[in-house]
């Protein structure tokens, strides 16, 4: 490898197949183990955890005790050591033997971090789900030329701090999405035109209910796009179709009846967690009293319901990798967590439901009191139930529609546009999207927000634009 094509590798960040370490860390063995129980992965000595450059001299006897590391590891592995420059690659092979120990205990690589496991727990993983992992497998179907949208990969870059190299598989490669010059199939649910075209189970389908069961659907969507598109998708369903309260304190907010976070958590939990083995797909179901997050899959082998909230073991740890990276997965295993903490928040609690084919998220919505209130109608009087808790301060919020016929200019008319279909849109997204710099895409957007056409919904990271006014 040249230095050049290291530096690039170290511009990628940490993740499921890369490490830093400033020097020799005394837990060595733990992370040569996790890469050994996962995929493979390389550690390089010499940079720091941010990414920064340290740089490390390796001398004959560190050399010596990386060895003793690697052979200390039950059973034993055999590495590969690479001098470049101030930096030095310790190359690690996916195990033939799986599980490995270091020390005694177990290991393995999630996200960027190398997680201790129970004995028990891997054995079962390892045991119990296939050896080729979904998203690690090359999609030979798969054509560059006409399946890739560069679109998406430059969005996912921005959105990752990641600065791309001259070509773009040169960058996938680094990613560890590559196998043989096939884009795996994480990087088709991430990248491909049409997501349908290789996978038809990858949609996220939506179904409101009038009331606590099936019989009867006001309103289905499929989203069939990338994956993070659907899940963005899905997460505006679900604000259009829950209600909204005017909360008063010291200043009048609304709030959706259910908190957005715990629901947020539970959608990527779905994605990353279901098994795209099976023919199933990511359900979201609004009943009148609950709101159900399902998918396909069940709990991983390995873990029980006891351990949910406390350890992560991802079915799709690629996938849970580039989630990680654009920060839409935070601490590795605190999702449950986050969850309830978020209900217990509005006094609720979600339950969760497993068997080994499917997992479901149940979140209780307050079914509110209601009062009677006389209505004319014709020559009748009817009676109409009135929400007491909803009196005067519910809103339905709604997916977003051209309002009025006033006449925009085309350059902030394909501002609107591009957030129409995608209200979560940063501003450097919209930028690379529309071929703009940074600067004018927040000049043009703040006119447009004074202008009334568009409104900020929540912050600058974790909102959403909301189209108040556009033209025909």
């Amino acid at each position: 490898m040249e230095r050049e094509e290291l530096l690039g590798l170290i511009g990628t960040g940490e993740g499921y197949a890369l490490d830093f370490k400033e020097s020799i860390p005394s837990d060595l063995g733990k992370h040569i183990c996790a890469f050994a129980n996962a995929a493979g992965g390389k550690i390089i000595l010499g940079v720091r955890d941010d990414g920064s450059i340290a740089g490390y001299s390796l001398s004959n006897a560190d050399e010596a005790k990386i060895n003793s590391f690697a052979r200390n590891i039950e059973p034993s592995i055999r590495i590969s050591i690479e001098k470049i420059g101030e930096f030095a690659i310790i190359h690690v092979p996916e195990g033939a033997d799986k599980p490995y120990s270091s020390g005694g205990q177990f290991y393995l690589r999630i996200g960027s971090t190398s997680q201790q496991l129970k004995r028990d727990e891997i054995r079962e993983f390892f045991r119990k789900e296939r050896l080729v992992r979904f998203d690690d497998k090359p999609n030979t179907g798969f054509d560059f030329a006409e399946d890739f949208d560069k679109l998406k990969f430059k969005s996912f870059l921005s959105r990752a701090g990641i600065t791309p190299l001259s070509g773009d598989k040169d960058t996938l490669k680094n990613l560890n999405l590559l196998d043989s010059g096939y884009l795996k199939n994480a990087g088709v649910l991430f990248f491909a035109n049409s997501i349908t075209k290789f996978f038809l189970n990858a949609t996220v389908v939506c179904v409101l209910y009038e009331g606590t069961d099936k019989y009867q659907i006001l309103d289905m969507k499929e989203f069939n796009s990338d994956i993070l598109s659907n899940f963005e998708n899905a997460l505006i369903y679900l604000r259009s179709k829950l209600n909204t309260k005017l909360i008063i304190n010291a200043e009048r907010t609304n709030r959706l009846e259910l908190p957005e976070k715990a629901l947020r958590e539970a959608l990527i939990n779905a994605l990353v967690h279901r098994d795209y083995f099976s023919t199933g797909h990511v359900q979201v179901d609004i009943y009148a009293d609950r709101v159900d997050i399902s998918n396909p899959g069940g709990l991983v082998s390995g873990l029980k319901r006891k351990d949910l909230g406390k350890c992560s073991m991802p079915r799709n740890p690629l996938l849970m990798d580039l989630l990680l990276r654009i920060d839409k997965v935070e601490k590795i295993g605190s999702g449950i967590g986050r969850m309830r903490k978020a209900m217990r928040g509005y006094g609720l609690k979600v339950k969760f439901v497993a068997d080994e084919n499917w997992f479901f998220a149940v979140f209780p919505r307050v079914v509110p009191k209601t009062v009677e209130k006389p209505v004319e109608k014709s020559s009748e009087k009817t009676v109409e139930k009135i929400p007491l808790d909803y009196q005067e301060t519910t809103q339905k919020t709604t997916q977003i529609e051209s309002k009025s016929t006033r006449k925009v200019p085309e350059k902030y008319q394909k501002i609107i546009d591009e957030i129409s279909k995608n209200p979560l849109a940063s501003r450097k997204e919209l930028a690379i999207a529309l071929g703009e710099s940074e600067e004018t895409m927040q000049s043009r957007l703040r006119k447009l927000v004074k202008e009334g056409i568009l409104k900020r919904i929540g912050p600058d990271k974790g909102g959403h634009w909301e189209v108040q006014d556009s033209a025909k």
